[in-house]
């Protein structure tokens, strides 16, 4: 270290020499920084005036990279290496930043926009590459505003104009449920909650495929439903020693944090599954709720498309016979009493699988509307009256009235 100097960007005293085009540059080596920059003798415009200039001036390279650019540069190759991410990913990320940088309005964003940014770019070259990473993932190691993240994201792919293909669900469950400590014994994790992690993987995939084929997934956040089909799984591989234990309680022994809305989407696959179970004859029998339906989960995997197609297919029959008899049951009865037929009760058909927008609707309020009453005695603006003038006479008695209306106001007043 020369003369005691430090960095003036991080304050390291970690200075070295490094030769650039056979010109000696004093350089940080944490943070890469240029304190001194190297001269040429050489001249602006010819060899006889001999003045000293440095390096960037004597090759019109007058474009520094600012200090913020080059610690969030910094923080794309931290955050590449700390996901373990292949080098050709880090200099992918490095581009798209540098690329975003020169947008306007990405330069003159604020500090926290910027510091998401950096994320956005690493996001973005692993779904480019099919490369399993979430959002939530990412925001959890940059401690990020998840709405920001993902509207910066957005923004970002429109701005540079980028194709970036969709997460795979089967590779976003192995990504995600392979985070979870659930497949060692520790202090924290009793030998009956270890479980096999291929069996659960597996049995987690099948349900995720079921909640997608239910609509459970349709235009929502994908780690709430996995959350609550790994817990699904979870108990049924051995629901004796694990139907006590609530979802909050699995997140807790999984270490993973609990997706707000997962509750809910457990409560639909809940459901889903007990309305397959009514369709099975050995289940039939069985009083199930949602809490004893979770020890058949094998089962009603193992048939779930012959179940699907049977609620559809019942669903698609109650729509075809309220379209051929609009009068309901009431007007089949009816008919039955008219030619004399024996009285029966009729099964309720069970509800058709939709999607939860089309089961539960969200209400809407009908505003009342306002009723306006015209009087006469309403005020009229110039510009109006304007518009109601006609002939020349008009349009000078108006002109005389508004002279004589503004002498009166500008006349003082007497004492």
């Amino acid at each position: 270290m020369p003369n005691g100097s430090r960095c003036p960007d991080c304050g390291s005293s970690e200075l070295v020499e490094d030769s650039h085009y056979s010109q000696s540059q004093l350089v940080c080596s944490d943070c890469g920084c240029v304190v001194t920059e190297g001269v040429l003798t050489t001249t602006f415009n010819d060899e006889g005036n001999l003045r000293e200039v440095t390096y960037s001036r004597s090759t019109g390279e007058n474009e520094q990279v600012s200090r913020s650019q080059q610690r969030d540069l910094r923080r794309v190759r931290d955050l590449c290496r700390i996901l373990k991410l292949p080098p050709a990913f880090e200099e992918t990320a490095i581009s798209y930043y540098q690329k975003a940088y020169q947008l306007s309005g990405i330069r003159a964003a604020r500090l926290q926009k910027k510091e998401v940014l950096v994320g956005c770019c690493v996001l973005i070259t692993c779904r480019q590459h099919n490369w399993p990473l979430t959002m939530g993932t990412i925001c959890t190691l940059l401690y990020a505003d998840l709405d920001m993240f993902s509207g910066t994201y957005m923004q970002l792919v429109k701005l540079l104009g980028l194709d970036v293909p969709a997460l795979c669900l089967e590779d976003l469950v192995k990504s995600y449920c392979g985070s979870f400590k659930l497949f060692q014994a520790s202090s924290s994790l009793p030998a009956k909650y270890v479980e096999d992690k291929d069996k659960m993987l597996s049995r987690t995939l099948l349900l995720v495929e079921l909640a997608n084929e239910t609509w459970l997934v349709t235009g929502r956040h994908p780690l709430p439903v996995i959350t609550a089909a790994t817990f699904l799984a979870w108990q049924s591989l051995r629901p004796s020693d694990r139907l006590t234990c609530s979802l909050a309680q699995f997140c807790k022994l999984a270490n993973v944090d609990l997706p707000y809305p997962a509750a809910s989407r457990l409560q639909e696959l809940l459901a889903v599954l007990l309305q397959m179970a009514g369709r099975l004859a050995w289940l039939q029998v069985l009083k199930l709720d949602k809490r004893t339906v979770v020890k058949h989960i094998g089962d009603l995997l193992q048939h779930r498309h012959m179940l699907i197609r049977m609620a559809f297919r019942d669903g698609t029959a109650e729509a075809e016979t309220q379209e051929q008899h609009p009068g309901g049951q009431g007007q089949q009865e009816a008919e039955d009493s008219t030619f004399d037929l024996p009285k029966r009760k009729r099964p309720a058909s069970p509800a058709p699988l939709l999607p939860p927008c089309m089961l539960k609707p969200p209400k809407r309020t009908h505003p009342t509307p306002v009723v306006s009453v015209v009087t006469g005695d309403e005020n009229i603006s110039d510009s109006e009256i304007e518009q109601y003038l006609r002939t020349p006479q008009e349009v000078r008695d108006f002109q005389r009235a508004q002279a004589a209306a503004q002498a009166a106001m500008s006349a003082p007043n007497p004492p």
